[in-house]
């Protein structure tokens, strides 16, 4: 369902770019986000931002290291953890982003509480701004 609250900003409102870039929503929902270092999701995000319609980035390490302000040894960490991840791959000179696998049965078990939970308080908040808007226009 789209919002139909007012833009704050709607001269900056957001238009999908001509390149090919695109965030999967899977990375939180499936929980790849908790998994990861933030140098990790920097570096997972610069490939994002550069890579072709395939996923594929030529950038090299001495480049990206400059980019993200990252050393050898943080560096190297962060290809590692989306390697073992299964959000990229890398074989000299070629950054692969890779597509999101579906989430593994366990992960499901261990996040449906917390989902229910979740969808249990925006229900509440969509409900009690319901009845504030209902007060505000009478």
């Amino acid at each position: 369902a789209m919002s139909s609250h007012p833009l704050p900003n709607p001269q900056k409102l957001r238009q999908i770019p001509p390149q090919f870039s695109w965030i999967d929503h899977r990375l939180v929902r499936d929980g790849h986000f908790e998994q990861c270092s933030c140098e990790a999701l920097a570096l997972y995000l610069f490939l994002l931002t550069v890579a072709d319609h395939k996923g594929l980035s030529y950038y090299s390490q001495p480049s990206l290291m400059k980019q993200l302000t990252l050393g050898t040894l943080r560096f190297t960490q962060a290809r590692a953890e989306l390697i073992q991840a299964g959000l990229m791959t890398y074989k000299h000179p070629l950054y692969q982003v890779l597509a999101l696998d579906p989430r593994p049965v366990e992960t499901i078990a261990q996040t449906g509480t917390k989902h229910r939970s979740n969808a249990q308080q925006l229900s509440q908040i969509k409900r009690l701004l319901n009845a504030k808007g209902q007060r505000t226009q009478g």
